[in-house]
Parts: C-alpha cells; structure tokens; sequence
C-alpha cells in the first residue's frame, strides 16, 4: 500500500470524535463485570457462577507465540453472535448455525481505549475450515468458534485472544428481565417473531416501549435495508438497554439479567479476566469505544449475493488494528483472498526473528506475535 494513502487515512481517523457506544452482544458481558465487582456479595457470587459455567476454553493454535495477560497486555476478543433461529440441518442430521453478528474488539491497556470492528455477515473471505472462499457467516457453520477465530485471524492478519459466543435468545431475554426498553424505531417495518412465524412482529416508526420479542425483530431485520444499517438499529437498541440497566429498577434486576445470559454464553475469558476489563469502563474518561466497519460493494459469486470487501479499506483497517494492538511486525503480508485455490495455504511470518519467510503464491499468510 502507498505509504502516503495510510498517512492520509490515519490523520483522518484522528480527527474523527471517539463515540461512546455500547452494542448488542459486549452488555452481557458487561453486566457480568459490573454486577461483579460493584453491587455487593450476593451478586458477585452470582456473577462469578455464571462466569464459571460460561467458561469454555477451546485448544487451538493461535497467532500468539505467548500468552497474554489482560491486566498488562494489549488484548482482542471476537464477539460472535448466533442466531438460532437459522439453524440448519447438515447431512448427519445434526444442527448448526451460522454467526449472525461478528464484532472484534482491541483493547489498548495503557491508553484504556476499545477499538471496536463490525463485520458484515456475507463479507467475501477466505475460510481456512474449508480451503476456499465463502461468506464469513459460513464460518461457524462449518467450523463452529474455532473456524471462526481462524477465518478473523487470517482476515486480519492479528491474533484474537478470547472469544465470547452469544445466542440472540440471551438479547431478548436481557430485555424481558429488565421489564422492556424504549426505543425511537427509525422505520416502520414487519418481521418473523424469535419462533420463525413470519410476519408476527410489526413496529411502526417512532418512540416506543418494545418488550424482548419486538426488540430482537428490530436488532435483526436486513431485508429492508442492509448489514451496515442493520448495525446501527443494533447500537440504537443497546444504548436503551444500557439506559435501563443503570437506573434502580435496572440494577434490582441484575440477579434475572445474569440468570439468561448463563444460559446463553460460552467464552474463554475467565471471571478473572473479566474483571481486569472493568478498568476500560472506570477509566477517567469512560467507556472509550471507537467503531470501526469493513467497507465494500455488494457482489455475486455463482448467482448469489455477496459482500466484497474493498481491498485498500481492508489494509488500512487491518494497520489501524495493528497499531492499536502495538504489535511489531517488520513484514507485511496479505491474508485475505478472494479466490479459491488448491495450493498450500500456510505461510508464516515470524514478526519478532530477523528471519521470515513468504509464499506469495498462497491465499493466505500467517504471522506471529509475541
């Protein structure tokens, strides 16, 4: 990439305001934290419990060439979110799902700031499960979160550290326990219910009370507009629920709130972890969270709708990441492809050895961080 290009990008992105914005999959996991630490012993026992049961590390190889400690390191975390209710059969006669939400999530601990990347669900990516290129929803499907950690890692040519997977049915049913929300609904739509039945859900624009089923309608619809708007309808809900979830009568509900979110999240942050994330959200200037989107043009591959990632974009975001993450990386490579191909698909990178070699023949590259 032209240096002066990323220069120009990187002066841009500094001028812009950091928005402080909460979404749909990172309240859970706040909730957990704050309940925790803050609002005394029953409920940091119940915090703790459900933090345990969540815990579900998964053995994988990662970027990393060492563990990392969230109280002194620079860390990622991907938040994935299912949505159940497309589940499909495969040939054995089991289910899957595909990921419905992919968020990544880079945490700078000296500077106390959370970088937070959207990507949308039909982004065109190559899938290492698979040997070729498919929609990064199919990911999971294939795959389950260990694809899926696989595939953003070499997208974006970072390590991730920690996952939190979320079912959609934990958003709905953090909206019941808190007794509903208000939201401004920016468009009159009608949508399918959490059960499938088409047509079941129908908002009409404006400022209204919306109980866990109305609110997951308005959190998932995309037929009426697109992911990029999808996401934005997703930030307008969860700013709501943090509303609510802050005022007495959301705080005497934390005990209900933590009760279906157990039940719906697995990660591999322990309640340890959890806790050294609390210092982002008390730090002096808050909660600094800046969103970041992967930006395309809608396609298609073999008659069906895809989303191409723009390729420039994709690089600048991927060193904005890096940067943020201060890793060191003397080597660039390209870890993204759009093409399938039968050759090997391993390169490595060793970014802290003056040695490193590249197979710029492959369709996707690997580097290590320390």
């Amino acid at each position: 990439m032209p240096t002066n290009t990323r220069e120009t990008f990187k002066k841009d992105t500094k001028k812009r305001k950091r928005k402080k914005i909460t979404l749909f999959i990172l309240v859970p996991l706040l909730v957990v934290i704050l309940a925790g630490v803050g609002y005394g012993a029953s409920l940091y026992s119940k915090a703790k419990s459900v933090a345990d049961d969540s815990y579900e590390p998964i053995d994988r190889d990662s970027l990393r060439n060492a563990a990392v400690d969230p109280d002194i390191d620079n860390i990622s975390i991907l938040f994935i979110g299912v949505d159940d209710s497309e589940k499909r059969s495969s040939k054995s006669g089991t289910t899957r799902s595909r990921s419905d939400a992919l968020m990544l999530a880079t945490l700078n601990e000296e500077e106390k700031t959370v970088k937070l990347l959207s990507t949308p669900r039909d982004s065109y990516v190559y899938i290492p499960e698979r040997g070729y290129s498919d929609k990064i929803t199919h990911a999971h499907y294939f795959g389950g979160v260990t694809s899926t950690l696989d595939t953003v890692e070499n997208l974006l040519d970072i390590p991730v550290d920690y996952y939190v997977k979320m079912n959609f049915d934990a958003f709905m049913d953090v909206v019941d326990a808190l007794g509903g929300i208000e939201v401004d609904v920016p468009v009159t739509f009608t949508e399918q219910n959490s059960k499938d039945k088409a047509g079941a859900i129908h908002l009409e624009k404006g400022l209204q009370e919306l109980d866990g089923e109305k609110a997951l309608a308005l959190a998932r619809t995309r037929k009426i507009d697109n992911d990029i708007e999808r996401g934005k309808r997703q930030q307008l809900i969860m700013k709501a629920i943090m509303d609510k979830a802050v005022t007495i009568s959301g705080v005497t509900k934390y005990s209900q709130v933590m009760e279906a979110i157990g039940d719906n999240m697995t990660t591999d942050l322990s309640f340890s972890n959890m806790q050294s994330l609390l210092a982002y959200a008390t730090a002096e200037n808050g909660l600094q969270v800046e969103s970041l989107t992967l930006t395309g043009y809608d396609g298609r591959v073999d008659g069906k709708y895809i989303y191409q990632l723009d390729e420039t974009a994709l690089e600048e975001t991927k060193n904005i990441l890096k940067e943020h993450l201060e890793l060191s990386d003397s080597t660039s490579t390209d870890s993204n492809s759009t093409e399938d191909t039968d050759t090997d698909t391993d390169s490595t990178t060793d970014y802290n050895s003056t040695e490193s070699s590249t197979n710029y023949n492959d369709t996707s590259s690997t580097s290590t961080y320390e």
